[in-house]
């Protein structure tokens, strides 16, 4: 074979294997990845599964594609309070992309009346005081008819400040969006140390202000003169809640989020939703 024709079948050879990559399942981060290669070599049948916020769950060897897609679906289930869905069964991805951004929960008028406060899924969240962007007082109530992105972080915290240029890039991609509200707190530190940094970044997201009086300030200001322990709320930095106009919790992450840039269109559809 000449030589031209060899670097032509080798360069076949490499780019045919370069698109059989697998596509990885969204929000996963990299021990989610890992898991999911993982399950790409084991024996049918298997099935893995997936949910909002990046929890996941597998089962392979099993009597038959059903069982492994129900154990999955359990694994899964049993570390999040999301609705997990398929992603994969044997060797067919089944995952419904279109629905994937409507998995937020909507709770009925009934059950967002009967509401208590609290940071879990469904819940009312704590109705933290806070002084905005403008340094106007406001109170997260007062935002109700808008979802909010209720993000807590620190100058300090080494992964808060990976995220925030993700971060920023999301909120300029909702920049459109008048029902969307940013309220990004820093813990543990006075705002000027908060807003300094990001200014030497070029993070130019609406930060807010908790009231923190610095490092030995672990609570967070509740409207009425009250306060909460930050670790009540966060119980380790960077945390972010997703918020719905009627004040529930629909979504919860502790720790960064792998890729911002894929919860645009849940916070699009979440914004979009109409109540009575």
């Amino acid at each position: 074979m000449k030589r031209s024709a060899f670097l032509l079948v080798l360069l076949t050879a490499v780019a045919g294997t370069a698109s059989a990559a697998p596509i990885v399942p969204p929000h996963l981060g990299p021990p989610g990845q890992d898991e999911y290669r993982e399950f790409l070599e084991a024996p049918d049948h298997r099935a893995f599964a997936i949910a909002p916020g990046g929890a996941w769950g597998w089962a392979s060897a099993e009597p038959s594609a059903r069982a492994a897609e129900e154990k999955a679906l359990a694994i899964c289930q049993g570390q999040t309070e999301q609705r997990c869905v398929s992603y994969a069964v044997d060797e067919k991805t089944v995952f419904d992309a279109t629905s994937w951004p409507r998995l937020w929960p909507n709770a009925s008028a009934a059950q967002a009346k009967r509401a208590k406060s609290g940071k879990a899924l469904g819940q009312r969240m704590h109705d933290l005081a806070f002084r905005d962007a403008q340094g106007q007082p406001r109170q997260l109530s007062s935002m109700r008819g808008k979802v909010v992105v209720l993000h807590f972080w620190g100058a300090w915290c080494p992964p808060c400040r990976r995220e925030m240029p993700d971060l920023q890039k999301v909120g300029q991609a909702l920049a459109d969006r008048a029902d969307v509200a940013f309220v990004i707190l820093q813990a543990r530190e006075k705002f000027e140390v908060s807003r300094q940094w990001a200014q030497r970044q070029n993070i130019e997201l609406p930060l807010a202000d908790s009231g923190s009086a610095g490092e030995e300030d672990a609570g967070f200001r509740l409207a009425g003169g009250g306060r909460i322990a930050d670790r009540e709320i966060a119980s380790r930095f960077p945390t972010t809640y997703v918020i719905d106009q009627r004040g529930l919790v629909l979504f919860s992450h502790v720790g960064p989020i792998p890729d911002w840039s894929q919860y645009e269109a849940f916070l699009r559809d979440a914004a979009g939703r109409r109540f009575p």
